[in-house]
């Protein structure tokens, strides 16, 4: 394939300034693939519109996407449009996903949020919108499928404008012929047009009467906050000036990019209706490369601002690497100051080591699209690079930077993962291991005490998918269930035991004798003390019976669990001339605990986890009284500084009940509360419960 060198006017190479960067977001199912696809298809990039349902579509590749019908992994597509390069970025709508779509935000300069024209403000465009104001992100909606029955943009409008503030403005706003969307209105230019055509072409066609006075009044609004933003259009506004398309340009730029306008369009994705308008509102009116500024760390460890300019030393950031089956690894970037070329290597900061660049590409879905050079604000992807992941910064090796990636959410809901064929643990590892490349928002660990193979992620469906993955691309299936919980044991009053290891078997024997006292610690890890008087016990076999308890406090006496809070004291014994060694003391030692601990009232201990729950303030009273359910205690509740109309909850639970909070707390809020949890301390399980977990212990032991 030949190089593509993207040119303007025949005869320029693509500069920072014609570079848009847009990061489609949304609810789940509202067409935000389909947008992109349409766009694909107005800009020639493709000559036929896919369908997500129909697996067929050009940034849904994964094999699992396919199968599901919908976006699991952010992926990116660009078009030209005019004389502008436009990347597109497609982000999942599941909140499992919420890394995907963090990562994808942090590639963007202007988050478009699809919505549906039937369902209104959903939950799905909050959080899309919550996300991208945290990250500073200039902000507009799309509302789509306004073609369909029952399909009411200006009650979609009144919801945003209710939510956000007056300056949700419209610059498209929907023709209908009953259910029939046969055009669009320009706000801004106060022109009509008609569909007509597979492209979305359209024809000059007369405003309906009953939208002239409403878009005079949006006209009006518009361009009070475009005046706002520049005091020369401030002049010429106070002035009754009309702005010319250069001003307007410039005015609705600096508006979108403070977000003094968050600009909404309407159509149809699926139908291919206003979405070459809303291209053309993109290319003209949305922020350059040049106003998203990223905070990096300098050599000596200095905070610095990065500015998106060619001339500056190379600074990008890996945000997506995805896994090819026919080309590997592609690591997915964007250049946010100086240039990458074609030829050499790569420095990567994160790992400081250089890797050999093997071609540099443009990439639309799953295809690579090879050019020579990727400038500052542009997006583009290297394969095969072996060191460079996900999150690592590739700079200027002379003056190197490293970018400070965004923060990403904690994994909150775990799970045993299991081979359903015995013996393919370790392809179970291998492969998650490699899936974590492409996906970081997941962690595993092999929990050594419950001998469990344990996959944290942030939900069900999250965990599910890695799940297909791993049979689809590793041929190995495996299997989701409760993790068993890693209780401990202790003890509640003092006792004093006698250990006594004796052992004659011809020749030189065993002889080891100690009397110990067990009582409550007040560490978690044993506490070893020896009140030995009269040489009754040398001293040179103190470490051995301290090693022989460390050993035994492993077992507990009740259901096999580790022993806490444990002080032990050895303060009587007797030893044997010949026959006593350091292995003699230490069983005598675990002769002592296996006699002692039954006796000193043992209880079962379980995990105390702090959850700190954010939820909407109507959902408070069934978050509580589920908590309670839970044995959960409610420590407070204060409202959510940032999000008005949020409460938080802190609270604390035992882990065993909330193993599967994340779905629970989607299902009681509507997807609009998330939560984050962290281990506090162990404390004494009510014994009715305790009964349940010593049987189930007792259980897997006869099992065994």
């Amino acid at each position: 394939m030949d190089k593509i060198v993207f040119l303007e006017g025949g005869n320029m190479k693509l500069t920072t300034d014609k570079i848009r960067n847009i990061t489609v977001m949304g609810h789940g199912g509202v067409g935000k693939t389909a947008f992109v696809e349409a766009a694909l298809y107005c800009g020639g990039v493709i000559d036929r519109m896919g369908r997500s349902n129909d697996g067929n579509t050009v940034t849904d590749f994964d094999a699992e996407e396919m199968r599901r019908g919908n976006s699991i992994s952010t992926s990116v597509a660009w078009c030209r449009w005019k004389d502008c390069k436009l990347n597109l970025i497609d982000t999942p709508g599941d909140f499992d996903f919420l890394g995907e779509q963090i990562l994808g935000m942090f590639a963007g300069d202007t988050a478009m949020i699809i919505m549906s024209g039937k369902d209104g403000l959903s939950v799905g465009a909050e959080k899309a919108v919550r996300n991208a104001e945290s990250q500073n992100m200039p902000i507009s909606f799309f509302v789509n499928r306004m073609d369909e029955a029952n399909a009411d943009f200006s009650k979609t409008l009144d919801a945003l404008r209710e939510a956000y503030g007056d300056r949700v403005l419209p610059l498209s706003i929907p023709i209908k012929d009953g259910d029939q969307l046969i055009g669009i209105v320009d706000v801004l230019n106060r022109k009509a047009f008609t569909f007509s055509g597979k492209k979305g072409e359209m024809k000059d066609a007369e405003i309906p009467s009953d939208l002239e006075d409403v878009i005079e009044s949006y006209v009006e609004t518009i361009n009070e906050q475009i005046a706002e933003n520049d005091e020369h259009l401030m002049e010429k506004y106070f002035e009754g000036e009309p702005f010319t398309p250069d001003e307007l340009a410039h005015g609705m730029r600096l508006a979108i990019t403070s977000g003094s306008i968050k600009p909404v369009f309407a159509g149809s994705a699926s139908e291919n209706l206003g979405i070459s308008f809303a291209l053309d509102a993109i290319a003209r009116y949305f922020p350059l490369p040049t106003s998203h500024r990223i905070k990096a760390v300098n050599r000596a460890g200095e905070e610095v601002v990065i500015n998106a300019s060619q001339d500056e030393p190379l600074a990008a950031f890996v945000f997506k690497t995805f896994v090819d089956p026919f080309v590997g690894r592609i690591s997915l970037f964007r250049v946010f100051s100086g240039e990458i070329t074609s030829d050499g290597t790569l420095y990567n900061v994160t790992q400081d080591v250089e890797e050999r660049l093997i071609g540099l590409n443009f990439q639309n879905g799953k295809k690579q699209e090879p050019t020579e050079k990727i400038v500052a604000g542009d997006i583009g992807s290297i394969a095969k690079l072996s060191e460079t992941m996900t999150l690592h910064t590739i700079a200027d090796k002379d003056q190197p930077v490293k970018i400070i990636p965004p923060d990403m959410p904690a994994p909150c809901m775990t799970l045993a993962i299991s081979p359903v064929n015995k013996g393919d643990e370790e392809k179970i590892m291998q492969g998650l291991i490699r899936l974590k490349d492409e996906d970081v928002v997941f962690d595993i660990v092999n929990d050594s005490e419950t001998r469990q193979f344990l996959l944290s992620g942030l939900g069900e469906v999250q965990l599910s998918v890695i799940c297909a993955r791993l049979k689809s691309k590793f041929g190995v299936e495996a299997q989701l269930s409760e993790p068993r919980i890693a209780y401990r044991e202790t003890i509640r009053k003092t006792v004093s035991v006698q250990g006594r290891h004796k052992k004659q078997t011809g020749g030189h024997g065993q002889y080891g004798d100690v009397w110990i006292r067990f009582e409550p610690g007040e560490n978690e890890d044993l506490e070893f003390d020896e009140e030995v008087f009269g040489g009754a016990v040398p001293k040179n076999y103190f470490p051995a019976v301290e090693k022989g308890l460390r050993e035994a406090v492993e077992e507990g006496p009740l259901a096999g669990y580790p022993v806490v809070f444990l002080k032990a004291t050895l303060y009587d014994g007797s030893y044997h001339d010949v026959d006593s060694n350091e292995l003699s003391f230490k069983l005598a030692a675990r002769l002592a605990y296996r006699e002692g601990l039954p006796k000193a009232n043992p209880v079962l201990l379980e995990p105390i986890d702090k959850l700190m729950v954010h939820i909407p303030d109507t959902f408070l009273g069934d978050i509580m009284g589920d908590l309670n359910k839970r044995r959960g205690r409610i420590m407070g509740i204060h409202a959510e500084s940032e999000i008005p109309g949020y409460q938080v909850v802190e609270a604390e639970a035992p882990r065993g009940e909330i193993a599967k909070y994340a779905t629970d707390l989607k299902s009681m809020t509507q997807g609009r509360g998330w939560f984050t949890m962290e281990f506090v301390r162990y404390e004494q399980m009510p014994q009715q419960f305790a009964d349940r977990v010593i049987a189930e212990a007792e259980a897997r032991r006869e099992d065994q």
